[in-house]
């Protein structure tokens, strides 16, 4: 078999995905970065207008300075961050090219995708926990009526449109779709928004469910999605709204199918946290190492950018061991 070989493969092209590989580069380490989609694909399938509670510093990698407009940078400012760093550190990248088998080969491993087979002594997983929407579980939710991404507001103008979550991602889509004329209703499973809502919207957002600008049906789920309405089950019984468009922000997880695929041993509880050692981050398997959020298994809040860059020097510093 003619296949490409490298110190090291990483799977996913995000920001910690590039950290890893701008820590295999000042280490002189042949590297190559896969990513199934565009550059840092799941900020750029973040809403168009998205602010980031991290200031700016916190998301830097590579000692490459983020400047932005505000303390706070917004979605277009990280996409343009993260893809001047790619330029400018000449990183090696592959993009659409999704990742779909990790198998051993000797001493190494071999890493297939849809296009090809790539060898490679050590592998870092930092795909993230963009890729598989939480799915409510009801009749109706394939209806094309019905997304679990939100990108822009002005779709929704003077439409009838239900949000269904409580935290950032809901609360953005139901600010922004009412700003631009939509009749917003918010579908929520507990008593109010969530704690982790970013400051400057959580008043926000009370303040329109109280004056009534928003609906919202709190300690309540949907029932069921129809062409032209959705059934909310709520405290009081089944409730009917009608209904043009269902935002379901209900939140993410990773692909966690494909570790276990792999042979990383998960928890045996909800969270299924992969099992990996804290100081290297190598897995059970010797040479596959994971970064970033995906560390976390289910529990998708615990880690962000700022808090696990440190996983790439923690990494590259083991591989560096092993080639000494």
């Amino acid at each position: 078999m003619n296949t490409q070989k490298y110190d090291i493969i990483i799977i996913g092209g995000g920001p910690i995905g590039l950290a890893c590989g701008l820590e295999a580069q000042k280490a002189g380490l042949n590297y190559l970065i896969l990513e199934k989609g565009c550059l840092v694909n799941s900020l750029y399938n973040y809403p168009a207008n998205m602010t980031f509670f991290s200031t700016s510093e916190r998301l830097e990698i590579g000692d490459v300075p983020f400047v932005s407009n505000n303390a706070k940078p917004t979605r277009s400012e990280a996409l343009e961050y993260y893809r001047r760093v790619a330029i400018h550190r000449k990183l090696n990248v592959r993009l659409f090219e999704e990742v779909s088998e990790v198998t051993k080969s000797d001493e190494n491993y071999l890493v297939q995708t849809r296009k090809k087979t790539y060898e490679a002594t050590h592998v870092v997983i930092a795909s993230g926990f963009y890729d598989i929407p939480h799915k409510m579980g009801v009749k109706g939710e394939e209806l094309p009526k019905v997304t679990h991404y939100y990108t822009e507001p002005h779709f929704y103008a003077f439409q009838k449109v239900l949000v269904v979550g409580a935290n950032n991602s809901a609360v953005d889509a139901a600010l922004e779709t009412w700003r631009k004329g939509a009749d917003v209703t918010m579908v929520i499973r507990g008593e109010g928004v969530g704690e982790r809502v970013k400051y400057w919207a959580k008043p926000d957002i009370e303040n329109r469910i109280k004056e009534g600008s928003i609906k919202a049906y709190f300690n309540s789920e949907v029932e069921e999605i129809t062409e032209d309405s959705v059934i909310v089950k709520t405290p009081e019984g089944l409730v009917t709204v009608e209904n043009d468009w269902v935002i379901s922000m209900t939140g993410y997880q990773p692909n966690l199918d494909f570790l276990r695929k792999i042979g990383i041993h998960l928890s045996a509880d909800e969270i299924m946290k992969p099992q990996y050692d804290e100081h290297s981050m190598e897995t059970n398997l010797p040479n596959i190492y994971l970064a970033g959020v995906i560390c976390g298994g289910m529990n998708t809040h615990s880690l962000f950018i700022e808090n696990s860059r440190v996983h790439a020097e923690k990494i590259i510093q083991k591989i560096k061991s092993n080639f000494e």
